[in-house]
Parts: C-alpha cells; structure tokens; sequence
C-alpha cells in the first residue's frame, strides 16, 4: 500500500494486467513499460515484476551506449525470441559488448526502458504501460541517479527518446498511463468508457 491507505501503481497495474492476460488467453505476461528518461519507469518496473513473480529486464542493461536507443528497442525482439531469448550486456566502463543474459521464455517477465514499446514490441506483449512525467523532475532525478556526468549526454539522449516517440507514439499504444509523480493509473479501456 502507498501512503494513504490506497494501493500503488505497481498492485493496481498488476491486478488489471492478470485479468488482461486471463482475457486473453496468454500463456505468458510480457509488460512493456515506457517514458522519457526519470520517468520512474525502474522502479515502477520493479515492483510490478515483484507483485506478478516475473522477471525484470532494464534496457539499460543492453543498449550500446548513448547513442543507441533504437538499437536496444530492437533488441526487445532477442529478449522475447523463441530461439536462446536473451541480450548481451553492454559494459559502458569499457563502451562495449559484455556476456550473454539467459531470460527464461516461459517465466512472465516485465521488460522496461526509453524505446521498449515500439509498435513491433507491443504486438509480442501482453500489456503496455506508459509513464509520464515533466521535463524538469525528470532531469533532476535522472541527474541525481546518475551523477552530473550523465548531464553531458543529457541533449542526445533526449533528442532520440523525442524521435522514437513521436514516430512509435508508445503513450498511445499503452494500455495504461502512470502519473511518475503521484503514481495515479488511468487505464484507456476506462477513459474510453467516460
């Protein structure tokens, strides 16, 4: 429970996400979770892998460098693969290829990160969640996350995040919008019904 009394994001989400998956049928919960960077998308990530069992998989973990966004949005498509589903760590310390990560096909697993939800992605997973947050918060918790180093890279970071976004349009193809400061969840079934 957050503060309050009311559930979080992470309990409301993984609720509606089981009843989506009986829907339909799926054998397998595949979540995508995207936003600008600080968005809050790790930690929303985190707890909702935690309330459904699933494993989690950060972007992070695999895009090479800070020019690839659309590099490791199309990696989602190895993470999901039905031969070895996998990624290949990225050693930013070194600015290269790191091991091979084993994910296990038949396990739920939440996969997030800026690009995750392209349109090809989304039409592997089970549930989609965008979340959004002002430029100004998520500067400053990108920055207080990541160090003043990641202020350098701020600029180019964010112009692909923009171009991914304006081109994939993830806040659409969501099925779910997360407020990144209150946590407050609009489902688009329920927006559409008002």
């Amino acid at each position: 429970m957050a503060r309050g009394g009311s559930p979080r994001a992470s309990e409301v989400l993984a609720e509606r996400i089981r009843a989506s998956a009986t829907a339909q049928g799926a054998s397998r919960i595949v979540v995508l979770i995207d936003g600008h960077s600080g968005a809050g998308k790790t930690t929303l990530a985190t707890e909702l892998a935690y309330a459904l069992k699933a494993q989690h998989v950060a972007l992070d973990a695999f895009y090479p460098g800070w020019g690839g966004l659309e590099v490791g949005s199309a990696m989602v498509q190895g993470v999901l693969g039905a031969e070895n589903p996998g990624y290949r760590r990225w050693d930013w310390k070194r600015n290269q290829p790191a091991e091979f990560h084993k994910v296990n096909p038949k396990r739920d697993i939440v996969i997030e990160g800026s690009g995750c939800m392209s349109r090809a992605n989304r039409d592997l997973a089970t549930f989609g969640v965008w979340i959004r947050l002002d430029q100004t918060e998520r500067k400053r918790r990108a920055v207080g996350r990541d160090g003043p180093r990641f202020l350098e890279h701020w600029d180019r970071w964010a112009a692909q995040e923009q171009a991914f976004f304006a081109r994939e349009r993830p806040d659409v193809l969501a099925d779910a919008i997360v407020d990144g400061r209150t946590g407050h969840v609009v489902f688009r079934e329920d927006a559409a019904e008002e």
